[in-house]
């Protein structure tokens, strides 16, 4: 995702941001948006869990959150690509 798309945009995308007591994927503070790129383990109670208390602290922030599975960025890269686009 990085080196095949984000990192081209014509604006700034920093990847593993620390943003309070996190690290996020990718985040463009322009857009106050963070990029996730989940793996199986969010998709278990555990990370469903996690992962919920953790948007809730970006959106206090004003942060909106975008996920997708490493199986979307597998099998629809231009998909999650437009998509990202249309929401920066």
């Amino acid at each position: 995702m990085w080196y095949d798309f984000l990192k081209d945009l014509p604006i700034t995308v920093n990847r593993q941001k620390v943003i309070g007591n996190y690290i996020a994927d990718f985040y463009c503070a322009n857009a106050k948006l963070i990029i996730e790129i989940d793996g199986t383990q969010h998709y278990e109670d555990e990370g469903i869990k996690s992962d919920k208390k953790r948007d809730e602290f970006f959106k206090e922030l004003g942060i909106k959150v975008l996920r997708y599975s490493n199986e979307d960025v597998n099998n629809n890269f231009d998909g999650v690509c437009e998509d990202i686009l249309r929401r920066l």
